[in-house]
């Protein structure tokens, strides 16, 4: 605490100097930079344990270092918010299949069921991509529960629905935007794409991020249904340009989605064959 005391009153003392539209918040141990409306935030965190791996004598010119940085990256955050404008307006949410660790590092993301990530994205056509948690700091980002409205409103109104054939008879439901990086942000809502009552749920695919594939389960026909649904599912997301799931999933209560194989199990467990004895 003692360290911490004096790393603090570094800061203090050199802010005025390097940074003199910054001050040092005690609360929350950070430095608060105003950019325009909005203002940047760094943890003294980052400087306190660059200090530790030094003796005192450096930790001035450590602090001194540190502020520099954190007042270049400000001047960083201007010339993106110059670029963006108002970045929130460019903000979406994009699901993908689960990350590892190493790739969600770094990453503002956040797991969507057991089986995918919403990852929030710039969607800007030069210089867009994955939003960092660097540059969330340095834009001001913090709550971000509009990102979900941002897709809905502006990528997802305009989805088409169809139904196109699979197997005599029987119609797999097509939930497209062709081009689109985010028609599979709607997986947690398939719901509303399937016919009332929908007791059992539906056969779910996610072959690429324009698509989704839906097949609604009424009876036994499902079990005839599965394999050539999976093979479609695994041939589009081998052909995709921006493809996202190989796999098929069983949507059902509460929004969950449980993965299935590509042969219905006619026997077994778990509550998918569960539901396929009820239907036979």
């Amino acid at each position: 605490m003692d360290a911490a005391a004096d790393v603090h009153a570094l800061i203090r003392d050199v802010l005025p100097a390097l940074a003199p539209s910054a001050w040092f918040d005690s609360g929350t141990s950070e430095v608060v930079l105003p950019l325009g409306r909005s203002e940047a935030r760094a943890s003294s965190w980052t400087v306190l344990e660059r200090c530790s791996r030094e003796p005192r004598s450096a930790w001035p010119q450590v602090v001194d270092e540190w502020v520099r940085e954190v007042g270049d990256r400000a001047f960083l955050a201007v010339g993106e918010m110059e670029l963006f404008g108002d970045v929130r307006e460019l903000l979406r949410l994009r699901i993908v299949p689960k990350l590892a660790p190493r790739d969600r590092e770094g990453l503002v993301v956040v797991p969507a069921g057991d089986h995918f990530d919403a990852m929030v994205m710039i969607e800007h056509p030069r210089y867009g991509g994955p939003l960092t948690k660097a540059r969330a700091g340095l834009l001001g980002l913090h709550k971000l529960g509009y990102v979900m409205t941002n897709t809905h409103d502006r990528e997802l109104s305009d989805v088409t629905v169809h139904d196109q054939p699979l197997l005599p008879g029987r119609d797999v439901r097509v939930v497209a935007k062709p081009g689109s990086r985010y028609v599979s942000a709607l997986l947690s809502e398939v719901d509303q794409f399937l016919p009332v009552p929908n007791e059992h749920g539906a056969l779910v695919g996610a072959p690429c991020h324009s698509t989704l594939l839906l097949y609604p389960i009424t009876s036994q026909a499902v079990r005839e249904v599965l394999p050539v649904f999976a093979d479609v599912v695994r041939e589009m997301h081998a052909a995709a340009d921006d493809p996202c799931a190989p796999g098929v999933y069983w949507s059902h209560g509460e929004r969950r989605l449980t993965p299935l194989p590509a042969d219905a199990p006619h026997e077994g467990t778990g509550e998918f064959a569960t539901l396929l004895r009820r239907l036979s």
